[in-house]
């Protein structure tokens, strides 16, 4: 075992002990789910210095700020679905035995992938959709998920504005700061219910952007009713402090 699947194989391990659902998620497939996350860290590191996936050459880093913390929350977003598959079984008797129902996860401007891949390889049932307006990089999304076979991964070449769909949830990492609209577009993309896992930093840097949004929406005529939260986690081997803003609709 190389050095960088070890060091990647330690923080799963300490992603397990951090939290029980992602430890339920993991554990069972972990060796399945290591070696899809190795070959999916040599594709970015082999298509990297010509589609600029990343701000990032250094392995050890790679496997920290964007694998492990694109699975970091991954126990998170995994009850908030269970939440939400549970309020539609109640709504309708022919949703049944299955543990997401049917559940359909977007990746908002998903570049190299991040977080859509990881997770998607952590939560086999949940059928994903990445968001990606380049070429280039949509093209890098379509022959990865092809090379780690990951059969519930579609890739949308598209502009976020002018993508077509009803998620249940859409997740990302890419904008900085959260406008309205961004906020605008992701709440035509939502489906009832819909929830924004928005992932973030600092909390005193995340305040500002909520505050300015709750702001933003009182003023417009389109009215959209939504309650925010921030959820810290933990990175293994990252010493900032990281949170996951979730906004259900």
């Amino acid at each position: 075992m190389k050095e960088s699947e070890k060091f990647l194989c330690e923080g799963m391990e300490i992603l397990c002990k951090n939290d029980e659902e992602v430890n339920r998620l993991i554990s069972s497939r972990s060796d399945d789910i290591l070696s899809r996350l190795v070959l999916y860290l040599k594709e970015i590191e082999l298509f990297n210095p010509a589609y600029s996936l990343i701000g990032t050459e250094n392995s050890r880093e790679l496997i920290i700020k964007h694998i492990l913390d694109s699975l970091s929350p991954a126990g998170i977003i995994s009850r908030l679905l269970k939440e939400k598959s549970c309020r539609e079984i109640q709504k309708s008797l022919n949703l049944q035995n299955a543990e997401y129902s049917g559940i359909q996860i977007a990746d908002a401007g998903s570049g190299a992938g991040l977080p859509g891949i990881p997770l998607a390889i952590a939560m086999p049932s949940v059928r994903f959709t990445l968001i990606e307006r380049m070429s280039r990089r949509a093209g890098f999304l379509l022959n990865t998920t092809a090379a780690l076979s990951l059969s519930n991964i579609a890739v949308e070449e598209n502009e976020l504005e002018k993508t077509k769909g009803h998620f249940d949830l859409i997740t990302f990492r890419a904008f900085k700061p959260f406008e309205l609209k961004i906020l605008k577009t992701l709440y035509k993309l939502c489906a009832p219910a819909g929830i924004v896992a928005a992932y973030k930093g600092k909390r005193e840097k995340i305040e500002p952007e909520i505050t300015a949004l709750a702001e933003m929406t009182a003023n417009i005529k389109q009215k959209m009713e939504y309650d925010c939260e921030m959820i810290p986690y933990t990175v293994p081997f990252l010493e900032e402090e990281r949170h996951l803003l979730v906004i259900k609709f």
